[in-house]
């Protein structure tokens, strides 16, 4: 059965889950809570096939143009990013190691462009014929179930509350790029997520859960 590009597209989400999910109990097994990182790797590999094949050059030229409507809607997604900051203020001792800081520097900086460009911008764009509502719902909910996968071997990242927030922070970074058709400031605020986050620190489960 030959699939449409849209009909791949929107399978991709869910393939993605599933080699995730793969990975995180293979390398669980192996490297324990260490996988975040292999799972991550080959996660960016398979974004930026299907950027490169899916989006092309001026597309992604276009999402990363100025932001139209009005900034405020930019000011909504910074707000989300700078909702894990007290954790960043109570635990940014667990970065003492090169270890723990040299992976969550370089995923803070790589990260955000990869999910945003995939999540946001890719998906986003072939739902477009879609109502409004169901894009920013479908989007959000394949964002939020692929972060469920860090759960498996981290206690920090396991339990409703990473994919109750992970919705979220897809429900408002979705219509903020439907309203202001750019990815340029839901990319800054992604990096403040996983910057502010500890996000080596919390895989690896450094610091207690639920304690600021």
């Amino acid at each position: 059965m030959n699939l449409t590009k849209q009909q791949t597209v929107l399978l991709s989400p869910f393939l993605i889950i599933t080699i995730n999910f793969v990975n995180a109990f293979l390398f669980g097994q192996i490297i324990g809570k260490w996988s975040f990182i292999p799972i991550i790797l080959i996660e960016w590999v398979l974004f930026l096939y299907l950027i490169i094949r899916y989006a092309g050059k001026e597309t992604i030229k276009n999402w990363l143009a100025k932001p139209q409507n009005s900034f405020a809607w930019n000011l909504l997604a910074l707000f989300i990013g700078l909702l894990p900051l007290p954790l960043f203020i109570f635990h940014h001792d667990t970065l003492s190691t090169w270890q723990v800081w040299l992976p969550w520097i370089l995923l803070a900086l790589i990260n955000p462009w990869l999910e945003e460009i995939y999540w946001r911008g890719l998906l986003v764009e072939y739902t477009q014929n879609w109502k409004k509502w169901q894009s920013i719902f479908f989007t959000s909910a394949v964002f939020a179930l692929n972060h469920m996968v860090f759960g498996v071997n981290s206690e920090l990242n396991s339990g409703f509350t990473t994919v109750i927030s992970t919705f979220i922070m897809g429900l408002v970074w979705s219509l903020v790029f439907i309203k202001t058709k750019s990815l340029k400031w839901i990319i800054f605020a992604h990096f403040l997520v996983d910057f502010f986050n500890l996000s080596a620190a919390s895989f690896l489960d450094l610091y207690e859960k639920g304690g600021w």
